[in-house]
């Protein structure tokens, strides 16, 4: 039976995306979309650059109006109209406008939920005191600049190191504030890998930003004599009292899911509404899409959350399709982020390490350090790049990136690879633009295929750098190929010199019993110097991402 009303509860992403696709398929449904907050479609991800004053006026935050909506797509749009009650045999929802105080029910055929996800937060004590933040909607943001420019506002306290926290750290300092970060986990980012995360800690330092990692907050307290806060003295766990004259809370967000457990939708292992992959609930009329659903992982097929901006568009899409006589599928999410930080970028895609562990599937590590185009073209940046594959068939598994120039070119090329099942191999045959300013004759992307065709081949063997601290000498020998000049700005504790350009005439200095480990800066001449090794009778592995990799780890972990 065809759709003749549908009710959508929330707009921004998810929500607005499944009206106004709705719309276009349908010029006579009756299509309603009810908002609790005073804007239904709205750059949340933009909210951070708001207070930092990047985005100078709030309006541009503004993508939609009721008013636009209804003149263009012809749809009903009720702001400050929140839905307490879903009654799913009826097919009613019970609509409290916050304006009027009134109450009204509304039916639908179709009722689409798009309720998002909320800012957690814990019970720590001290927690609703003046001066505390989130930032989830453009009220957040104007409450927050507002605290800012009504009194003397000098030190900031973000709470938590993941997207919003940091570029909230980043925009605060933009403000002149002085600001620290404090993580509860031992790294900044989980999507990243820890060594990975730890040139995030390296660039927040750089720009005088003080960080605290593996010490959660235990509570927040007024100032004692002697101390000065205008908001709270943060109290963590190490027992450090850090003054803020302005906290923002950035410790992740839950699914807004209390109004489909009150009635009676199914929810998933991971706390969002369980969706099939037409993206309907337990309930064969109401749909769900966006930051409140739980989705499958395309490489680990685990359940998971993913409160993304992107897949909520998609998704809202997808939805419309289905009740309009378009029937599509939601392959499920990959993930695929990306956060600037200062000077820095950081972008994933896929599976992590610690995803891939928890499914149980054999994965390959792989680091390089290319740069972001032609060395010989001024303004070449090194990107950290690390991939994931399956070390049997050769499948990319996931991929993530850490440079000041052109990690956003290789994640994107990345997630397409994922999503089209790419290998290595392919990877390392994909025929991408090149001209001085944009690349190199051989990518990154191209680069990373090389090095994994390499290690399924048996050309060379990798070692992690997780592995050095645990190392036997009495079995393993640590070669550090580099010059001399770049060993003495620093080296691995027990590595024994000798230049590549002189290994073959001092071979004879290297034991034949012992593994030998071999490092260069970023890796791809202790691969020569493996390739020489193995072949003249030596076992030897190749230190993958090198020096380079192993010291932003370790300098992350401290």
């Amino acid at each position: 039976m065809p759709v003749q009303s549908m009710v959508v509860v929330g707009g921004v992403a998810g929500g607005a995306s499944a009206a106004a696709r709705a719309r276009r398929l349908s010029e006579t449904a009756d299509i309603v979309v009810l908002e609790r907050g005073p804007h239904v479609s709205f750059a949340n991800c933009g909210l951070p650059y708001y207070v930092g004053g990047e985005i100078a006026q709030k309006e541009a935050l503004l993508l939609q109006t009721p008013q636009s909506l209804k003149a263009r797509f012809n749809l009903d749009v009720r702001v400050r109209s929140e839905v307490t009650r879903i009654q799913p045999a009826a097919r009613m929802v019970r609509v409290r406008e916050h304006t009027s105080g009134r109450e009204y029910d509304l039916a639908y055929d179709a009722l689409v939920l798009a309720t998002g996800a909320a800012p957690v937060r814990p019970p720590i004590p001290g927690l609703d005191r003046p001066g505390h933040f989130t930032v989830r909607s453009v009220p957040d943001v104007e409450a927050l600049t507002a605290w800012i420019e009504s009194g003397r506002t000098e030190r900031a306290v973000v709470v938590g190191g993941g997207y919003i926290g940091l570029e909230m750290a980043e925009q605060l300092r933009r403000r002149g504030l002085a600001v620290t970060v404090v993580e509860a986990l031992p790294q900044l980012m989980p999507p990243l890998d820890p060594e990975m995360a730890a040139w995030l800690n390296q660039e927040l330092v750089a720009h005088q930003v003080a960080l605290h990692l593996n010490d959660p907050v235990v509570r927040f307290e007024a100032a004692e004599p002697g101390e000065t806060a205008r908001a709270s003295i943060v109290v963590s766990r190490s027992g450090r009292r850090l003054p803020a004259d302005l906290v923002v809370l950035g410790m992740g967000v839950r699914p807004e899911t209390d109004l489909a457990r009150a009635a009676g939708l199914a929810l998933g292992a991971s706390g969002g509404l369980l969706v099939n992959d037409q993206l309907q609930t337990s309930d064969p009329h109401i749909w769900a899409v966006g930051d409140a659903i739980e989705v499958r992982h395309r490489i680990t097929g685990e359940p998971c959350l993913l409160p993304l901006a992107g897949p909520a568009n998609r998704q809202g899409r997808i939805v419309a399709d289905n009740l309009f006589g378009r029937p599509t599928r939601y392959a499920g999410g990959l993930g695929t982020a990306i956060l600037r930080l200062f000077r820095l970028t950081a972008g994933c895609t896929g599976a992590n390490q610690a995803g891939l562990s928890r499914a149980g599937m054999r994965y390959q590590a792989l680091h390089l350090h290319p740069a972001s185009h032609a060395g010989y073209y001024p303004g070449a940046e090194p990107i950290a790049l690390k991939i994931l594959f399956d070390p049997d068939t050769g499948k990319l598994l996931g991929a993530q990136a850490v440079g000041r120039d052109g990690v956003d070119k290789r994640i994107d090329v990345l997630a397409t690879a994922l999503a089209g099942g790419l290998t290595v191999d392919d990877l390392a045959e994909l025929e991408l633009g090149y001209a001085p300013p944009f690349g190199s004759a051989k990518d990154p992307v191209n680069l990373a295929g090389m090095a994994g065709q390499n290690v399924r081949a048996g050309y060379v063997r990798l070692a992690q750098w997780s592995e050095v601290a645990t190392l036997d000498p009495s079995r393993t020998v640590l070669l550090d190929v580099r010059t001399t000049e770049e060993r003495q700005a620093g080296q691995l504790p027990g590595s024994i010199h000798i230049p590549l350009a002189e290994l073959r005439a001092r071979l004879g200095q290297l034991p034949k019993d012992r593994e030998i480990i071999a490092h260069c800066q970023s890796g791809q001449r202790s691969y020569f110097a493996c390739r020489l090794l193995e072949q003249r009778g030596y076992s030897a592995r190749n230190l993958a991402g090198s020096f380079r990799t192993w010291k932003t780890a370790i300098g992350g972990a401290n």
